[in-house]
């Protein structure tokens, strides 16, 4: 192990435009990844967020309105056997929640005086196909300022969010098996410059692990760099759209960007195992065409 690790540096650094030229397409080819991760955990991210609210109607009342007709409007959707729940937001209540959600920025809802929202019911339904059933009953009723109600909107969110992530596997799947093929090549031009060292060594009794340890460590070692590269240009891009956007979308969606930390901790456990698994295949397969193993 230790002769092959020390072997693989010297080759890695004997061929360095070949190895260089591996890692920045390899680079290359995560950076595509990365990208394609960040917007499909986000893209899910929201999905899931709007879908946990999915099953809920908000019912806003006139200013007008008193607690009595507010009694009265949630005793009679209490009735219908659709509606599994019911509960009465005050308008305090719903710019506390509102806060909540906008996290180390509720400083921006501060800066007005007064609060605008009105009071209103949240109605939960056990079925999403009864929502439009519920939303027609409880249009009937005076005092209503309006209905917190996107069904068609989240539905299309979901389907784009489903189209994102199949999508997004089948480049993922395309470029890992072109990244394998590019460490397959560099690996292939090495054992073809070492061809006539390689024979003498399998002349004198050298075994097959003890020729394949270097070029398989050399092809981990180009994927490693290259993980560790294109995690810190993604890091860094994915740095720049939250300090751009992180504010715009949260006072959008309520729902900012996943997290820096979380996103990249996970990328770059991810890209490290692609990184190891992508230089191990490449190795392998030139191994095996060139040394009859």
């Amino acid at each position: 192990m230790i002769y092959s690790i020390k072997q693989a540096f010297k080759q890695f650094f004997r061929n360095g435009a070949m190895s260089t030229a591996s890692v920045l397409s390899i680079t290359a080819i995560l950076l595509i990844l990365g990208l394609f991760f960040l917007l499909i955990v986000n893209v899910s991210n929201i999905a899931a967020r709007v879908e946990n609210d999915f099953d809920s109607i908000q019912v806003y009342l006139l200013d007008e309105a008193d607690e009595a007709a507010a009694d009265y409007i949630m005793g009679a959707i209490k009735a219908m056997p659709e509606v599994q729940e019911v509960e009465f937001l005050p308008r305090e209540q719903a710019m506390e929640d509102l806060k909540a959600k906008f996290g180390d920025k509720a400083y921006l809802l501060e800066l007005r005086q007064d609060n605008p929202l009105p009071n209103s019911i949240m109605i939960r339904v056990g079925l999403i196909e009864d929502a439009d059933k519920v939303v027609e009953y409880v249009r009937a009723f005076e005092g209503i300022e309006g209905i917190n109600y996107y069904k068609e909107t989240v539905e299309r969110l979901i389907k784009l969010n489903r189209f994102i992530q199949y999508a997004g596997l089948m480049v993922i799947f395309t470029l890992v098996i072109i990244s394998v093929i590019v460490v397959s090549n560099t690996i292939k031009l090495m054992v073809l410059a070492r061809e006539r060292e390689i024979g003498i060594m399998k002349y004198v009794g050298a075994t097959n692990w003890f020729i394949r340890g270097p070029f398989l460590v050399e092809g981990i070692l180009i994927g490693l760099i290259s993980a560790g590269v294109s995690v810190g240009i993604v890091a860094f891009i994915y740095y720049k759209i939250e300090e751009v956007l992180g504010t715009d979308l949260l006072v959008m969606l309520s729902s900012g960007l996943v997290s820096h930390r979380f996103m990249i901790e996970n990328l770059a456990a991810i890209f490290a195992a692609l990184g190891v698994s992508i230089g191990a295949c490449g190795s392998i397969i030139s191994m095996r065409r060139f040394l009859d193993t």
